[in-house]
């Protein structure tokens, strides 16, 4: 094997300049996706057939295209369509933020659904507005069984964000292309990549165990 560790060490620090570009793009992409994933989820259960319509067609164009095709498309075609010279952290934004709704809709849909219809109940014998109901009674109980979902969400668009590589955003991944195409080695840059993101997940991970925990003490 054909390793040298020593080449790579100093383009170790322009690698981990990356992580500023995969953080800032997962989490303003989590906390938007979850407000957008929300509404579609309200629209999901409410009454108005059009805008149900709506809002499963949605989901059911993001969740059945590649999310490499949707960010390639947002970030090249945005300026032939609209005139709109989009950047790339943008287009990342937009993309994951879109695509991320789409399948947290569905995870708080059900998490919605499966609060007792006892607290529904209740709810509307005590003459609670059907908004007041929803941000103050239904949706926190639906968020605290949901907690798991929406976290493996958020691990997967840790991942996926590696893909703004492909648009050219510092992020780890192009950092890691970067230095490969400087040293002509793959493996170990790669090798530190991927170290990178395993790190981040597992402290992720380690985070929502701690808000779990936290959660239950609560019941």
């Amino acid at each position: 094997m054909n390793l040298d560790f020593a080449q790579i060490v100093p383009y170790i620090p322009f690698i981990l300049e990356g992580i500023k570009g995969t953080l800032l793009v997962t989490l303003i992409s989590v906390v938007l996706g979850f407000f957008w994933g929300s509404i579609l989820a309200l629209i999901k259960i409410s009454n108005v057939k059009l805008l149900n319509w709506l809002a499963v067609a949605y989901t059911s164009v993001f969740r059945g295209t590649p999310l490499i095709l949707q960010l390639t498309f947002v970030y090249f075609a945005t300026p032939q369509l609209t005139g709109y010279n989009i950047s790339q952290l943008e287009a990342a934004v937009l993309t994951f933020t879109l695509n991320s709704g789409a399948y947290i809709s569905e995870t708080i849909r059900g998490g919605i659904l499966a609060v007792d219809k006892g607290q529904w109940e209740a709810a509307k014998a005590l003459g609670v507005p059907y908004h007041r109901m929803m941000l103050d009674i239904i949706l926190p109980q639906a968020v605290k069984n949901i907690l798991p979902a929406l976290v493996n969400e958020t691990i997967a668009l840790l991942k996926e964000s590696a893909l703004v590589s492909t648009i050219g955003l510092a992020d780890i991944m192009q950092n890691a292309n970067v230095v490969k195409g400087t040293i002509f080695r793959y493996f170990e840059p790669y090798m530190i990549a991927g170290t990178l993101y395993y790190v981040m997940v597992m402290i992720l991970t380690w985070v929502a165990r701690v808000l779990e925990r936290r959660m239950r003490l609560s019941d």
